[in-house]
């Protein structure tokens, strides 16, 4: 992977757009901005506006930058080339993300009524969509992807592995859009549910299919 590639500009603009948002309502806001919301989408934890406004744009941009650097120190780095535009989006999907929560504060800060929980659960159900259409086009790498000792073991293994997380991560994402729309509480404890039963069957899979392998 190039360590600087002309198309890095869009989430660069995106993280300074947003940035500049940020530093416009800044005299708006009061003293106190919300940080934290409940379950049930009540608000439980406060910081100062300066941190509110300057620690989270720079913050997406700390981890824009990890997610573009820590790829080029893979050994495996020319297989992460050949699904390098999946994961520029997906680096373009994370800073919308991020800049979606960042906004959404502010604007919680400015007395609107905002329905954090809900848009936070449909902003990680259309990662996980995003996810489950990328795992397929991975290749074996150190970085990126599902690296269990199986998988990192056997390019078989991958293969079959992110083939089948691809559609795990897209049912899950379906479920968590739908769930989004349920009472907090209930949306939660489906997520979390969810992740979990997906990871544990990820290990599972893997797992069986290098023992597959192992006794041919």
């Amino acid at each position: 992977m190039k360590l600087y590639d002309k198309k890095e500009v869009l989430p660069i603009v995106l993280i300074i757009i947003i940035a500049a948002v940020g530093a416009y309502l800044y005299p708006q806001l009061p003293e106190l901005v919300p940080s934290h919301w409940g379950i049930n989408g009540e608000v439980n934890g406060w910081m100062s506006r300066s941190f509110a406004v300057f620690f989270f744009p720079g913050l997406t941009l700390v981890l824009y930058s990890l997610m573009s650097f820590l790829p080029l120190m893979d050994p495996h780095r020319s297989n992460i080339e050949s699904f390098a535009n999946w994961y520029f989006w997906f680096k373009v999907a994370f800073v919308v993300f991020m800049g979606s929560l960042y906004l959404m504060t502010l604007y919680a800060g400015l007395g609107w009524e905002v329905n954090v929980g809900r848009y936070v659960t449909l902003g990680i159900a259309a990662l996980f969509a995003f996810l489950g259409l990328a795992l397929p086009k991975m290749k074996k790498n150190y970085m990126i992807g599902i690296r269990l000792p199986w998988t990192l073991h056997s390019e078989t293994v991958w293969n079959r592995t992110h083939k089948f997380g691809g559609r795990l991560f897209l049912a899950l994402a379906v479920i968590v859009a739908i769930a989004s729309f349920l009472p907090g509480a209930w949306t939660f404890g489906i997520l979390m549910v969810g992740i979990f039963l997906l990871l544990a069957i990820l290990v599972w899979y893997s797992y069986a299919q290098y023992k597959k392998l192992e006794q041919k």
